[in-house]
């Protein structure tokens, strides 16, 4: 097997990173797991995170027993190692020389480690963006692509400003992450609303209205006869638009039955939502579009679209059913 290398970070902060190249080693915490020397599969190593750290959700249970379980069992002696010095902006490589070893007064907080032999640096302004953005990680141990590996490794020992030419095709590089970023957080987000159970998605709904600028009300459980929420700059109905919204949280499309049952329940006045998660068809979209009374058809991914634009506008319970946090891209 050729070697691999391997991003280890040095703690939150790299606050480990002058242990890690004192002692010439790396190494990683989780000490209420003790000596993993004998580990037989990463399902043993799920069994004793749950029983050590019973806070942790079963993600966050999966997730870290798939980090543990590299650096304990799949590392080897021979491959290589990355860690990453913020302060100084560097990244430091090294190749592995020992196989796991457990010793809680080696290392600060960190009782798994490997005796590591440190061989260069490079500056992580001489990488191109798309590096950068995998050695980004904020997971503790990752696995490094073979092209990056490679560009580490051209880069290594030098110590000039990287050219002009390099920092524009950056940012070009940085503008195709930030689509990927952007792309991801929006099947996130849609992931987070789809799990809402239908009472939640109805309230996500009445809440968009809301911080759009409406009063709204949400029909009592039992026949609403197509009126799940209704919504009006009064919140009466008195002042037009009077918006009457239906909302269907399932896995199939909507068909043009329902929409044709639901506007036949509109009169003169009333605006009409069908929101449905699980889409709609193209017949459904035609009825739609021939309906006599203005309507809109909101599918996942304009319901998604619609939490983006107006989440500021939210009130607490809105925004506690999709909770998000805004995050600062560089421009």
């Amino acid at each position: 097997m050729s070697k691999r290398m391997w991003l280890v970070r040095a703690g939150q902060g790299a606050y480990l990173l002058n242990e890690f190249k004192e002692k010439q080693a790396v190494a990683i915490g989780w000490g209420e797991l003790g000596d993993l020397s004998n580990l037989s599969s990463l399902q043993e190593l799920k069994t004793l995170l749950r029983s050590g750290y019973s806070d942790y959700k079963e993600g966050t249970v999966n997730i870290n027993a798939g980090q543990i379980y590299r650096f304990a069992s799949e590392f080897q002696v021979n491959d290589e190692v990355i860690t990453y010095d913020p302060e100084k902006r560097l990244y430091y490589i090294g190749s592995i020389l020992s196989e796991y070893v457990y010793n809680p007064d080696f290392i600060t907080d960190s009782p798994h480690f490997r005796k590591v032999n440190w061989k260069g640096s490079v500056l992580r302004d001489h990488l191109s963006a798309g590096a950068r953005n995998t050695l980004g990680s904020i997971m503790t141990i990752i696995l490094i692509p073979d092209e990056v590996r490679s560009e580490v490794y051209s880069h290594m020992g030098q110590q000039s400003e990287p050219a002009g030419t390099e920092v524009e095709e950056g940012i070009d590089e940085l503008e195709i992450i930030k689509a990927d970023v952007i792309a991801k957080s929006n099947e996130f987000i849609k992931d987070r609303i789809s799990n809402l159970d239908w009472k939640q998605m109805q309230e996500l709904v009445a809440g968009i209205l809301r911080g759009m600028g409406y009063k709204t009300r949400i029909s009592p459980e039992g026949p609403d006869r197509g009126r799940d929420i209704q919504a009006s700059p009064d919140g009466l109905g008195l002042e037009e638009p009077r918006i009457i919204v239906e909302v269907k949280h399932r896995k199939g499309q909507m068909g043009s039955n329902e929409i044709r049952s639901f506007t036949g329940g509109l009169r003169t006045g009333d605006r009409g939502i069908y929101v449905s998660t699980g889409g709609f068809s193209k017949e459904a979209k035609y009825e739609a579009e021939r309906s006599n009374i203005p309507m809109s058809l909101v599918d996942s991914n304009l319901l998604m679209e619609l939490v983006i634009q107006y989440y500021d506008q939210f009130d607490s319970d809105t925004r506690a059913l999709v909770p998000l946090k805004k995050i600062y891209w560089p421009v």
